[in-house]
Parts: C-alpha cells; sequence; structure tokens
C-alpha cells in the first residue's frame, strides 16, 4: 500500500521539464519512456478490462429500470388424439399448430433495489476508473526511478571518465620524467595503478548502465537497446529550503489522490449496496401486458347450401297406418379458415397489476442484507486505512526528504573542500613537493565524493518532487 502512495505522489510529477521536450535523433524522454511503458503494461491493460466491465455493470444497472419486451413464437405439429388449439375440443387427426405471444412487464416498486444498485454500480464504476488511474501511476514511478537510475549510472561513468583521463595525464607526465629520472619510479607505478583501478571502475560504471537499461527496457517491454539514450533531466539548481510540514502536505493529498477517492467512493458504493440488499424485504409491486393470437390448421368455417326434408326412421299412426316422420336438414360446405384471419380473429389481450410478497425464500435476503453489512465494513476499514497509511507515507516522504536534503547539502560542502584539496595536491606533487601518496588521497577523496554528489542530486531531486506532487506545485 506504501508503494501505491509513493506512486501517486510521484505520477507525472516527474515529467520534468526536459521530458515534456520534443526527442531530438535517437533520445528517449521521459514523457515517451512513461507512455511506452502504460501502453504495454499487463497490469493496466486488465485494469483497463475491469473499468469497461465496471461500466458495462452501470448501464445495465439504468437499463434494469426500463419496461422488458418479451416475444415468443411456437409452431408444431400434433398427431393422433389431440385437442384442437381452434375449439378445444379433441380430434384424432394430424393438427398444425402455431401460437405468438408478446408480453412486458415494468416493476413498481422493490423497496427502491434497482435504484440504489443504480447508484452502487455508478460509484464502482467511477471507482474503477481512479484504480485504473492508479495501476497506471505504479509503473509510472517504476519507469520514473529506473529512468533516473540509468541517469544516475550514465553520470557516474562519466565522472569515471573523467577521472581516468586525469589519471592518464599524470601517467604520461611521470613516464617522462621518470625517463628523465626526474622523480622515483615508485610514484610512476602508484600512478600507474591508479590509471588501472580508475579504468576498472569504467567497466563496473559500464556494466551498472546497461543493467539499468535493460530494467528501464523490461518496464516498457521492448526489445532492449545497448545504445539507448535518455533525455538528461535538470536536477542541479535545487533549493536547500523546502517550503510545506506534513500536516499541510497531508490535506492537499487526501483530496488528491486517486487511491483515496477510490477508496472513498468503494464505502459509498458498498452503502448503496446494503440499502439495495434491504429492499428485498419490501414487496415487489409490478405491471404486465400480454398479447397472443394463434393458427392450427384444423380451424374452419361451415357455409350453409340448402336445407332439404329428409325421411326419418321415426313413424306416427293415422287410423293405423303408419307414416315417416319428415324433418329438414341444412347442409353445409366446410372451408379453412386462412392463416391471416386466424392471426387476427383469435388475437387476445390483457394487463395486470401483480404483488409479490417475499414471506419464505431460504433466508435469501438476510443473508444478502448480512454479506452487504461485511462488504459495507470492509469497505470503511479500507478507507480509513488508505488515509492513515497515506499520512505514514507522506511522513515518511518527508523524512526522506530532509535526509536526503541534510546529505546532499553536506556532500556538496564535502565536494567544494575536495576540490580545493586535491588543487594544492596537484600543484605540490606537479612542482615535485608533495608525494604520490598524497596526491592519490586527494584525488581518491575527491573523486568518491563526486559519485556520492551525483547520487545525492538525483536522490534530494526524487525526494522533493514527491512533495511537491502532493501540494500540486510546479513541478521541473
Amino acid at each position: 500500500m506504501r508503494v501505491k502512495f509513493f506512486v501517486l505522489s510521484v505520477l507525472m510529477g516527474l515529467v520534468m521539464k526536459a521530458g515534456a521536450q520534443q526527442p531530438t535523433g535517437g533520445t528517449l524522454t521521459l514523457q515517451q519512456s512513461i507512455e511506452t511503458a502504460v501502453k504495454n503494461n499487463t497490469t493496466v491493460k486488465q485494469s483497463e478490462y475491469l473499468m469497461e466491465s465496471a461500466g458495462i455493470i452501470y448501464k445495465q444497472a439504468k437499463t434494469n429500470m426500463l419496461p422488458d419486451l418479451i416475444g415468443n413464437v411456437n409452431h408444431g405439429i400434433n398427431q393422433g388424439r389431440s385437442i384442437d388449439p381452434f375449439t378445444n375440443s379433441y380430434i384424432n387427426q394430424q393438427v398444425n399448430f402455431a401460437s405468438y405471444n408478446l408480453s412486458s412487464s415494468v416493476t413498481v416498486f422493490n423497496g427502491f433495489q434497482l435504484l440504489n444498485n443504480l447508484r452502487a454500480q455508478s460509484l464502482n464504476y467511477d471507482a474503477a476508473k481512479l484504480e485504473l488511474q492508479q495501476n497506471k501511476d505504479n509503473i509510472t514511478l517504476l519507469v520514473i526511478l529506473s529512468y533516473l537510475q540509468v541517469l544516475s549510472t550514465q553520470e557516474q561513468l562519466t565522472q569515471a571518465i573523467n577521472q581516468a583521463d586525469l589519471s592518464r595525464k599524470q601517467v604520461e607526465r611521470l613516464e617522462t620524467l621518470n625517463k628523465q629520472g626526474a622523480i622515483p619510479p615508485s610514484q610512476l607505478y602508484d600512478l600507474r595503478g591508479q590509471l588501472a583501478n580508475d579504468e576498472l571502475s569504467i567497466v563496473n560504471s559500464r556494466n551498472q548502465l546497461d543493467a539499468s537499461k535493460l530494467s528501464l527496457a523490461r518496464l516498457m517491454n521492448v526489445p532492449f537497446d545497448k545504445d539507448l539514450q535518455l533525455q538528461p533531466l535538470s536536477a542541479d539548481e535545487l533549493s536547500l529550503v523546502y517550503e510545506g510540514d506534513v500536516e499541510s502536505i497531508y490535506n492537499n493529498a487526501t483530496s488528491q489522490l486517486a487511491i483515496v477517492k477510490a477508496a472513498e467512493l468503494r464505502k459509498r458504493g458498498a452503502q448503496r449496496s446494503l440499502a439495495s440488499a434491504r429492499g428485498a424485504y419490501s414487496p415487489l409491486i409490478f405491471l404486465s401486458a400480454n398479447l397472443n393470437t394463434n393458427y392450427s390448421s384444423a380451424a374452419s368455417t361451415q357455409t350453409l347450401v340448402n336445407i332439404v326434408d329428409v325421411s326419418t326412421n321415426d313413424y306416427v299412426l293415422v287410423n293405423g297406418t303408419k307414416f315417416n316422420v319428415v324433418t329438414p336438414q341444412s347442409n353445409f360446405s366446410s372451408q379453412k379458415i386462412s392463416y391471416g384471419d386466424q392471426f387476427k380473429n383469435n388475437r387476445s389481450s390483457s394487463f395486470g397489476v401483480g404483488i409479490r410478497i417475499p414471506i419464505i425464500n431460504s433466508f435469501l435476503a438476510r443473508n444478502q442484507v448480512s454479506q452487504a453489512k461485511i462488504n459495507l465494513r470492509n469497505a470503511e476499514f479500507l478507507a480509513q486505512s488508505t488515509q492513515t497509511q497515506l499520512r505514514q507515507s507522506i511522513e515518511e516522504a518527508y523524512f526522506n526528504m530532509r535526509a536526503a536534503q541534510d546529505r546532499y547539502k553536506a556532500i556538496r560542502d564535502q565536494v567544494a573542500a575536495y576540490q580545493e584539496s586535491f588543487r594544492i595536491a596537484e600543484v605540490r606533487f606537479n612542482a615535485g613537493l608533495g608525494t604520490s601518496v598524497d596526491y592519490l588521497i586527494a584525488k581518491n577523496n575527491l573523486d568518491r565524493a563526486n559519485i556520492n554528489l551525483v547520487t545525492a542530486r538525483y536522490d534530494y531531486a526524487l525526494r522533493t518532487r514527491v512533495l511537491d506532487y502532493y501540494q500540486s506545485k510546479p513541478l521541473f
């Protein structure tokens, strides 16, 4: 968690003035390094997908408040004894049938579950966007540290080369004097040993520089380029008086950092989710509407053709004589009802209001509320813990800044003193008044101080920019 705060503190705050300039030739800027790493980083990509998923969930929460519309189509064949869907009577023949249904329903009230869920998902979506920014901050920090490490080792290499050049000139001068017998040979051998030591420092610095470039390439997820050149950053002219204290920096940070805002949004989202879960205790009121029609191949209409008198088996006795009873008989012709006519004639609709009252549902609502309460307590704990750790991180960053500031001032004064000491030792040595031991001691002291100054300067620059970011101050 502290690393995350440190990440945020450095996010783009260390995109120094050189990093905002356009590269020249094959030079890579800090801004380009950060953009490349953010683009290629796997964790950032996964956070983007999680944010997009949260956005879809939020959209679904909004559309859940709209009425639904569902269409059903059913076609089939009945064989043997079955019910005619047209007459609802039994028939014994093959029947082709079809039914169509269009239904819609909308929730009128459900304990504000939909509304609270919508607000919860909106807050979660906003939190996901901030968490994406946080993951970008994480990779940004690593790139900045690696970028500064490359510059630091590169400057150390330059310092080692300058030290070797100075030793080489002294060796060349002493070789001439040794040939003339003007100096003891031990002085020449002492300087040759120093030159060999300086050349070894060059080899070590070059190896460290290659390792630093490899680390930066890994963070950017690009092929390693040994000849990669970075645009220098302005780490000179640092103010040795830093304005601001822990309390003011903390107050500014709590209103700016993405991780703090995300934790607060997650807590508010958990509160809304709890309210939504409690809504399951309330009755559900909904409106519904249906539109139906059907078709049957057995459906037909009967048309009257004529009426004729037909003799029956019944009879009447008249004076002992039987006369058959005649009855009128209607004759009809059968015609199939067309698909279109059935579709229109069989149409029906309905509209209703329903209430669903939860009585016993396997304690689902109670368990959901209990789970939502746990989620809320966890979110509240994380929000509080985030602010606590933020303060701790700021206090640690402020302490590190003061330590780096004191170290930078001390080493800067030390370099000034050793420069004068070396100048005097060099003058005495060249004049033959000093020994090679005195000269080498003065030179080694100055060399170590210069290398320490390089490290201290970049370290102090980083620490001050960390606190500058917390306070929204202009950076570089």
